[in-house]
């Protein structure tokens, strides 16, 4: 980052774009945040508890909500799961001496109230989390530990039979859900007396293996340190109270509508504890129960992918709940469309959409709004996040790219991962010799310093010499009043290479035919982007996050005729 500042100093650097014209590199327009020194040894999990004991957020810790599960009813305060940590983390070092920093954990866990508790012990011991999707398959399951090798794992009586069936590797494996495993939560070890730091371990050690969508490819294990996690939550947290320096009124509430494997809601657990949220749990995702629990426990904020916001702005069921406490939802994932942007401000006015833009690559962080003028900018995914720098690279040619013109997206910064764990030839790839990271995203940074996120490059449509985003037509079937969802994907066409091909989900009720979904969306296009060939089915795939898993479609509409899809 040091060439960021001489680039400053130089006057090189445009205020409203962060453009500098010499390097074509674009610079955040955030304040730089303080991180703490590189050789310090401390832990993701000390670091984040350090910053909870002094948030105005939280006053009494012992009374404090610091997660509840909506399915059980079940409760965790911040001192409970402070005093459960440290209890839990002592007692794996006694059973297990030999688990040292850099070892893995293989977490095959739904979540609970124990989850946050499981990744800080971990985590303070310097042992990597690498949690998975529960309903894995076996084959997924092995793929996942043949790349991090764990030494230990964590599962309940439901999930272990299918992690020892999964792989040859021999570990030990404790039930979440065991008496023993609740009685290591409330040991009364006493940790011979040493400074924290000298326990905690290197802030490059791996803190999370958190594993890539896999849209594009092979499952990858994303290797995050406990820096790029510290450098993530710091700039969250200082611009939070940068901009909201007195205790927040209501106290804030978050809705975990993603799971805790996923690398936002692994950012969002720890981002919790940094500032004395509280985190509402949902077991299994459904927009009744969401809405339920928006009521119940008064939430604050959710995070959300666009379809779930098309959804409440078409869903009828928002009006049998009290949503009123709802003051931010925090969108990511894929573009959100204008239209779509302003029916829902049209229908929740006191609730403002917060754009942004990340990867498990770069922990989450990348580009995100924190203010009421940067959420006016709809369809963006805000500025560049603090100590990060940013390129837009033609992926012709490789050339540097200036405001205004798409390219691929580039990011570096001390978020930035450490690479793909078991994939050297993924991560040189991926990462260049300077440290950026390719993000295979297309998009472009306009003269305000705004990201626009056009679509996935590897998912362009070829139509003859045109190349057409899916994202942009998602956009539009989904303001379609007769829509409930819509996906779009490239079908094969000898004469043009690629068509636009759209599934649609309809609303009930509604008769919409493929004649009235290609006229919709061909008046308000240009003629190579029609879609030109339709099937309605009842869901789109997506994945845990929210994002369509586009393969999956492409290989339902080439396996056979239209008529059967």
């Amino acid at each position: 980052m040091a060439a960021a500042a001489a680039d400053r100093s130089r006057d090189c650097v445009d205020p409203n774009s962060g453009f500098c014209r010499k390097t074509k590199i674009f610079h955040s327009l955030r304040p730089p945040t303080p991180l703490p020194p590189a050789d310090e040894p401390l832990s993701l999990a000390h670091y984040a508890t350090s910053l909870l004991r002094t948030s105005p957020t939280v006053t009494d810790l012992s009374s404090a909500s610091f997660v509840i599960d909506a399915a059980t009813g079940a409760v965790l305060t911040y001192a409970a799961f402070l005093r459960q940590t440290r209890s839990l983390s002592l007692a794996l070092k006694r059973l297990y001496p030999s688990l040292s920093p850099n070892d893995v954990a293989f977490i095959l866990c739904p979540a609970s109230v124990h989850t946050p508790v499981l990744y800080f012990a971990l985590m303070t011991l310097g042992v990597a989390v690498s949690p998975s999707n529960p309903l894995s398959s076996e084959s997924e399951l092995a793929h996942q530990i043949q790349l991090t090798k764990p030494k230990i794992a964590f599962a309940t009586s439901q999930t272990a039979p299918k992690l020892s069936s999964s792989s040859p590797l021999h570990f030990p494996t404790i039930l979440v859900d065991s008496p023993q495993f609740l009685s290591l939560l409330t040991e009364s070890t006493i940790l011979p007396a040493a400074e924290p730091s000298a326990l905690g371990p290197r802030q490059s050690d791996t803190a999370a293996i958190l594993y890539s969508s896999g849209t594009t490819g092979n499952v990858k294990g994303v290797r995050l340190s406990h820096r790029n996690m510290i450098a993530l939550i710091s700039g969250y947290y200082h611009n939070r109270h940068r901009h909201d320096p007195a205790q927040p009124d209501p106290h804030p509430v978050a809705l975990m509508t993603v799971p805790l494997f996923h690398v936002f809601g692994f950012f969002m657990l720890v981002k919790a504890i940094a500032i004395g949220e509280t985190l509402v749990l949902m077991q299994r995702f459904d927009f009744e129960g969401m809405l339920r629990a928006v009521e119940k426990y008064r939430v604050t904020y959710m995070p959300v992918s666009p379809p779930l916001i098309v959804g409440m702005v078409k869903s009828e069921l928002t009006n049998k709940y009290d949503l009123s406490s709802l003051l931010v939802l925090g969108c990511g994932g894929a573009p959100l469309g204008k239209d779509v942007a302003e029916k829902f401000k049209e229908k929740f006015p006191d609730v403002d959409i917060i754009q942004g833009y990340g990867l498990t690559e770069s922990g989450g962080g990348g580009t995100r709004m924190i203010d009421a003028e940067e959420m006016k900018n709809y369809g963006s995914a805000g500025r560049i996040s603090e100590n990060l720098e940013a390129k837009v690279v033609d992926p012709e040619t490789g050339e540097a790219l200036g405001p205004g013109q798409r390219g691929e997206l580039w990011l570096r910064g001390p978020v930035i991962m450490k690479g793909y764990v078991g994939n050297d030839q993924a991560t040189a790839e991926t990462l260049d010799a300077e440290g950026w990271l390719k993000t295979g995203d297309l998009g472009y940074i306009n003269s305000q310093g705004y990201l626009y996120i056009v679509d996935r490059l590897k998912e362009l449509i070829k139509y003859k010499a045109y190349q057409v985003p899916p994202a942009e037509l998602e956009a539009l079937l989904q303001s379609n009043p007769k829509i409930a969802d819509a996906a779009v994907i490239p079908y094969p066409d000898d004469d043009a290479g690629q068509i636009p091909m759209a599934f649609v989900v309809r609303k009930p009720g509604s008769q919409l035919t493929e004649a009235e979904v290609m006229d919709f969306v061909a008046k308000q296009v240009a003629p190579y982007k029609k879609i030109r060939r339709v099937a309605f089915v009842n869901s789109i795939p997506k994945s845990p996050a929210g994002k369509i898993l586009r393969r999956e479609l492409v290989q339902l509409a080439v396996s056979g005729p239209a008529s059967k899809l």
